[in-house]
């Protein structure tokens, strides 16, 4: 099942928007190439976190 910005695993329900955001993008693009969900959004979590590292937000 594909998430949305509204609606993704409760599991994310802490992180910040941009990087929920980030993670949704990312475990919808896993669950298209056949990952298992949860595995898609421990992934995707982890991955979120990371790109939100790299990518600091504007006026930082």
């Amino acid at each position: 099942m594909p998430w949305s910005k509204n609606d993704y695993p409760p599991s994310m329900k802490n992180l910040e928007p941009r990087v929920r955001n980030k993670a949704v993008e990312i475990a919808n693009a896993l669950l298209e190439e056949d990952y298992d969900e949860g595995r898609a959004i421990a992934i995707a979590t982890a991955k979120a976190q990371e790109w939100d590292e790299n990518h600091p937000k504007e006026g930082k």
